[in-house]
């Protein structure tokens, strides 16, 4: 059955304040102990570690899938990542290299004119299935953010859905673009429209813009995937991306799903980090715990 746009006018008004305020006494809690450590190794697990330059080569591509396989090569027991990113043109050179090692890492894809959402549908579409038939397990679109600013909630819907069947079995992230959609409404909306269309994750941004992923906004999504699933019984995975390079920051967000969706919603499989700068200081945090001492941020890759 196709999926049919959901009713807009039942989604109820966000409180920014109350927004706001929740997302300020989240900033005010921490983990210890065991605790902290068995967290800091889930964040490693839940990265989608990424390159999306327009100098990206197989090398640089084929440097970043061996550090999501083993993103600290002295701690085995550390990851792997949960999957890495490129272009539409790099996902047969991480495929080819990800299979040899037989890693359950995943191989994400940005398409359909990523970053600005820009082009025909036809073209986001065929770029959609280019990414798909070299590989990718999953597919992270963009919203068109100028027609949802406008008013054109079906056409989005729409072309999401279009989008979500080009992918076949891959798996859909809908980037929303949070910072470009101007207040929590706009968020949640774009928030139903995504889950209703069919995605299977909802994502905050593409980590091109100035504003990326905040706890406020991610809030939001969070509320959203909550009350979706208990309409429909149907659980959606949340990825906020850019902006997040502090392992408290990180932690910080998992209290937060831990405290609005559950603890189902702690695994890779429902919940992702998309910053790639953030490895670096959660292995740096996880060698703390372990040895009791800092080590330079030098030891580490930043590939």
């Amino acid at each position: 059955m196709m999926p049919s746009l959901p009713d807009l006018s039942q989604i109820p008004p966000i409180d920014q304040r109350g927004v706001e305020e929740r997302a300020a006494r989240i900033q005010t809690r921490s983990l210890k102990g065991e605790g902290k450590l068995a967290a800091l190794k889930l964040a490693v697990s839940m990265l989608d570690i990424t390159t999306l330059e327009g100098a990206d080569s197989p090398g640089k591509v084929r440097q970043m899938c061996m550090n999501a396989m083993r993103p600290d090569v002295r701690a085995p027991e550390i990851g792997p990542a949960a999957a890495v990113c490129v272009y539409p043109s790099m996902v047969s050179v991480a495929r080819k290299l990800i299979d040899k090692h037989a890693s359950t890492v995943k191989v994400a894809s940005v398409a359909t004119a990523f970053p600005s959402g820009q082009a025909p549908l036809a073209l986001r579409i065929e770029d959609t299935k280019f990414a798909v038939e070299a590989g990718a397990d999953e597919i992270d679109m963009v919203i068109s953010r100028g027609k949802f600013l406008s008013g054109k909630f079906e056409e989005v819907f729409e072309e999401i859905v279009q989008i979500k069947e080009a992918c076949g079995d891959a798996h859909l992230k809908v980037i929303l673009e949070t910072g470009e959609l101007q207040t929590f409404d706009n968020i949640r909306i774009a928030s139903e429209l995504a889950m209703g269309a069919g995605a299977d994750f909802i994502k905050t941004s593409t980590g091109k813009v100035g504003v990326n992923a905040t706890l406020p906004n991610t809030l939001v999504m969070l509320q959203a995937i909550r009350d979706y699933y208990r309409r429909t019984g149907r659980m959606v995975g949340m990825k906020p991306a850019g902006g997040i390079s502090k392992a408290k920051l990180a932690l910080q967000y998992l209290i937060m799903v831990r405290e609005i969706l559950g603890k189902e919603w702690l695994s890779s499989d429902w919940f992702r980090f998309g910053a790639s700068s953030l490895t670096t200081d959660l292995l740096m945090q996880l060698r703390k715990q372990s040895t009791g001492n800092y080590q330079s941020n030098c030891y580490f890759s930043k590939d």
